[in-house]
């Protein structure tokens, strides 16, 4: 009758990587976490932009040139893009801070 092959389950000692990879450490205390206060938004404003990037506001009913682009816009405020196109015109939901 063959014998059964015993393996140790010992963890084995192996480094990985080189020999000098040890964390460095700083004997600077670390900087307390301040949180942001948070940032307040204004009423939505609808914005729309055609195929060459120009963007639009509704106004007094006409839409008029607005002088951000949406790509502008997605650096200070929330944008949401809408899910209806109107003549190949994309809209946009913008909300700037207060």
């Amino acid at each position: 009758m063959a014998q059964k092959r015993r393996e140790s389950f010992k963890p084995h000692n192996k480094r990985s990587g080189a020999a000098g990879s040890r964390p460095v450490i700083s004997k600077e205390p670390p900087v307390p976490y301040v949180p942001k206060p948070p940032v307040v938004y204004g009423k939505p404003v609808t914005l729309m932009e055609d195929p060459q990037r120009n963007t639009f506001e509704f106004k007094n009913g006409t839409w008029i040139p607005f002088a951000m682009s949406i790509t502008e816009c997605r650096r200070d405020c929330v944008v949401k893009e809408l899910s209806q196109k109107v003549n190949q015109m994309t809209r946009y939901e913008v909300r700037f801070p207060v």
